[in-house]
């Protein structure tokens, strides 16, 4: 503890996001009847909002579908940095890559962040929007390198950036590079603005309508979980975070997914400004919003594969630590938590679903970047699906493939086999009498192993923890009260209903 400042001793009990409490977002009805439409966009976050608000510009009918409610994934759950400074990412690109492709992908994500900006000052959209300098920087000697490197390939590709050797805030550093003209905002007024935009052109949304798959003809029928209804539409377009299904193209070998946590802290001290992200491990971000008139730091990081920690509460514990001893906290308003996908090489999937279905179109893997990457989708996204080149459409092109990326594919069904081998197998040592109010835990009940939690009034609730993505073995997840697939990131609730796909069924609910 430091010896400065008072390190909490409380957070709050539950997670909640700030920008989804401080936003009031309009709710819409559940799909009942078949629709017809010129483009359907399943999924309702930042990229698919992007996308249906700028094919209505087009003069398209278009229909917005989201399995809960919308923009209630990790686009209300992000720590809202705009910027196009994604960690120690230009020198991999060059290594991986031509330097075309490394220049493009960073060209693609400013291209997001004006958009963005010309939007809020066109519009006036009050969205907090706040130009920031972006720091990405190492407290770890044997970083250093890696963080020259960096810097390096800023020079190369002609990226505007400095070398620093210290931070101007309160935080240890042996060398930082700054990028200019990054910015911040809450996310969820910035895209009500363009969810009621779309509404306004004609277009339709649907919440908790979950589309299952598709036939594939002239029109698509997307069709829901339940099979009663279907939307027939000439393009369509999967903005799901993870793909929903399991092919064509084979995507679930291809991601990677992971969880990252963050607080909303009232701080003691003034903040300089700025955006910072480390390169240590375990990484740190912090930046300003402003919540109810007061100054707060989100402070964020402290990530790992989805479903594959014994005690999730602990990251939120660092995170609270890390955050006292820095800068002194008087309160802790909110935590939350959020997922994230990752492709083979880091650049995220944006174009169509694959060479033998041309107006079926996909946007994933936008590596912990949704606000630039997905905003980007949006607008190549639009492009695809009206026939516009776009300069950018090869780099982010779902369909590339190189020898690196067969290595990682393999790699990646090895660790699915391995994952779900060792959750068949694995112990199952505690007692439904031994579970305290508001406690889970994988449990033995009439010689089967089978997932239980206790809610705060003593009822008890048991599931069969089998994934009914791939069949993976789920796990419990402490901090957020759900069951999390370590294979390919599904989650669901306690009471087995989904949180988060690929997964659309629910686990099934056992009986006492």
């Amino acid at each position: 503890m430091s010896e400065k400042f008072n390190v909490p001793s409380e957070l709050p009990r539950y997670p909640r996001s700030m920008w989804r409490t401080v936003t009031t977002l309009p709710t819409f009805p559940e799909m009942h009847e078949d629709i017809k439409v010129d483009a359907a966009v399943i999924g309702a976050g930042i990229a698919g909002v992007t996308t249906a608000y700028l094919l209505s510009l087009e003069g398209y009918k278009v229909a917005l579908v989201d399995a809960g409610q919308i923009l209630d994934g990790t686009t209300g759950y992000t720590t809202a940095k705009i910027s196009a400074q994604h960690g120690l990412i230009y020198s991999e690109f060059l290594t991986n890559f031509r330097p075309e492709i490394a220049r493009s992908y960073y060209e693609a994500n400013m291209e997001g962040l004006n958009f963005i900006r010309d939007m809020v000052k066109k519009n006036g959209i009050n969205c907090d929007f706040k130009e920031e300098t972006a720091y990405l920087y190492t407290n770890q000697d044997d970083k250093l390198d890696d963080l020259r490197k960096e810097f390096e390939a800023y020079q190369e590709l002609g990226i505007p950036g400095q070398w620093h050797d210290a931070l101007p805030i309160p935080v240890e550093a042996k060398g930082a590079i700054s990028m200019p003209g990054q910015a911040q905002f809450n996310p969820l007024k910035y895209l009500k603005f363009l969810v009621e935009k779309i509404i306004e052109n004609g277009g339709l949304i649907y919440e908790n309508t979950t589309i299952e798959g598709a036939v594939y003809g002239k029109p698509i029928e997307a069709y829901t979980i339940d099979g009663e209804h279907r939307i027939y539409c000439n393009e369509m377009v999967v903005t799901t975070h993870y793909p929903f299904w399991n092919v064509p193209a084979g995507y679930f070998t291809r991601l990677s997914v992971e969880r990252s946590y963050a607080l909303a802290v009232k701080p003691e001290t003034s903040f300089h400004g700025g955006m910072y992200l480390s390169i240590d491990d375990p990484k740190r971000s912090i930046r300003s919003a402003v919540f109810e008139g007061e100054e707060v730091l989100i402070v964020g990081g402290e990530n790992h594969p989805t479903g594959k920690d014994d005690n999730t509460f602990d990251h939120y514990l660092a995170l609270e630590k890390f955050a006292g001893e820095t800068f002194g906290s008087r309160e802790i308003p909110f935590r939350w938590s959020a997922q994230d996908i990752t492709t083979l090489d880091k650049i995220p999937y944006i174009g169509p679903l694959s060479s033998d279905y041309p107006f079926t179109f996909i946007a994933t893997g936008f590596n912990k970047w949704g606000m630039t990457n997905g905003t980007f989708a949006g607008l190549l996204l639009r492009d695809n699906v009206i026939r516009r080149s776009n300069p950018h459409m090869n780099t982010f092109n779902p369909g590339r493939f190189n020898d690196k990326s067969l290595n990682q594919t393999v790699v990646t069904g090895l660790k699915m086999a391995k994952e779900m081998i060792k959750g068949k197998f694995g112990g199952a040592d505690e007692k439904i009498s031994n579970l305290e109010p508001d406690q889970g835990a994988m449990v033995r009940h009439n010689g089967k192993k089978v997932g239980a939690y206790r809610d705060p009034k003593g009822e008890l609730f048991l599931v069969d923890t089998t994934c009914t993505h791939m069949g993976c073995e789920t796990a419990w997840n402490e901090a957020e009260r759900s069951w999390d697939c370590p294979c390919h990131g599904s989650r669901f609730s306690y009471t087995g209903d989904v949180l988060e796909g690929p997964a659309t069924d629910p686990l099934e609910r056992l009986p006492e």
